[in-house]
């Protein structure tokens, strides 16, 4: 195994963790239908007891998706984390809200009231899936940093990474072109936990408000979605040529696609995917749509890493100096702990298992109020 070939392997594993957060973040998606005026008490209570089953999932996969760029990227985990702090300290907060409103929600000490419990849960829903699309956006914008490797033999300040301004990553919210990213996720996580609840919860005014929710979110999803992939193919992007050197490159990512034939089929693909979803929850009668669209969305969100860390691409590109740019090939582990890690990823299989098992169990029946009325195991 080659070090080439060990860091272009990491890369893959870290966009499929990606792909897999996005979907799961349906929690947050179908927790913004807990605003629903049409829907009465017992039936969102029917939502949160859907989505409390699955939450756990998702923030395992944040962790899991954090954990594998720290120890296969830790040059961008130590520029991003430790420079954009705020984009991630606001993620993680919304999370921490979401954990205490699912245990406290509807105890008998709830001193806040059912209420607010749940007006946490929609600023999860909103904010999780809006950050996480942003800070993603960065990734083809460009971030304000400055990269010193040699700084790390200065006993004083061995600060490799320097941020260069005082906002810490929120000043990605001036940047209308990962704003669009982080819009798009909001409304496609909107749908995915609409797709979610119709096939999870035996209900049908539930599931006629569900396919309503999916026709509303539906328009605006398209229309971030298309515009930002349109200024994407239209942009210039960060190239990397052999000696590690960045420069701009006039319709960049329109390149990737068109010379990287797999990344093009995969982004079809998915996107043929999210859209059969979609029609199935929406336009049709079936509860199936969800399978559809979650598989098309962890092939879309793969292609875009893909379209912005291969084929000769800065994947967090630096605005303020071009060289201090971020490409696999400079900011991996070493070639020991990226084989070391390789052995130990052939695990996931045998974890991927168990998370079938346990979301079968989970699901062996579907959620109707009965469910509420007859078991203390509920939120």
């Amino acid at each position: 195994m080659t070090y080439e070939f060990l860091q272009s392997y990491w890369w893959v594993l870290v966009s499929l963790l990606g792909g897999l957060l996005v979907f799961l973040m349906f929690v947050q998606g179908a927790n913004l239908n807990l605003g629903n005026r049409l829907l009465s008490d017992s039936q969102k209570r029917l939502i949160i007891n859907s989505t409390g089953r699955k939450w756990e999932l998702t923030f395992t996969t944040l962790v899991t998706f954090g954990g594998a760029f720290f120890a296969s990227f830790p040059l961008f985990y130590s520029t991003s984390f430790g420079g954009a702090y705020w984009v991630w300290v606001l993620l993680l907060i919304t999370f921490v809200f979401q954990a205490v409103s699912y245990e406290f929600c509807h105890k008998k000490e709830n001193l806040l009231g059912v209420q607010s419990f749940r007006i946490a849960l929609m600023a999860n829903g909103f904010l999780a899936p809006f950050l996480v699309g942003t800070a993603v956006g960065t990734f083809f914008t460009g971030s304000d940093f400055t990269v010193n490797k040699v700084a790390i033999a200065d006993a004083s300040s061995p600060v490799i990474s320097t941020w260069g301004n005082g906002w810490h990553g929120l000043e990605a919210l001036g940047q209308y072109h990962a704003v669009l990213m982080g819009c798009a996720l909001v409304f496609l996580t909107a749908i995915l936990g609409a797709l979610y609840i119709l096939n999870n919860v035996n209900d049908d005014a539930i599931h006629s408000q569900m396919r309503r929710s999916i026709k509303i979110a539906t328009g605006p999803f398209l229309l971030f979605f298309v515009t930002w992939a349109v200024i994407l193919m239209l942009r210039d992007g960060f190239a990397v040529d052999g000696a590690g050197v960045v420069a701009m490159e006039p319709y960049k990512y329109l390149h990737n696609l068109l010379q990287m034939p797999v990344v093009l089929v995969m982004l079809f693909a998915g996107v043929v995917l999210v859209v059969t979803g979609i029609i199935k929850g929406g336009w049709s009668s079936s509860r199936k749509g969800i399978w559809f669209a979650g598989a098309g969305t962890v092939l879309v969100v793969m292609a875009v890493f893909f379209l912005a860390g291969f084929n000769g691409t800065a994947y967090y590109p630096s605005c303020t100096d071009l060289q201090s740019s971020l490409t696999i090939a400079n900011s991996s582990s070493s070639r020991f702990t990226l084989q070391v890690m390789f052995w130990v990823s052939l695990l996931i299989p045998f974890v991927l298992a168990y998370i079938s098992y346990a979301w079968h169990q989970m699901d062996r029946g579907k959620i109707s109020s009965a469910d509420i009325e007859s078991t203390n195991d509920k939120y």
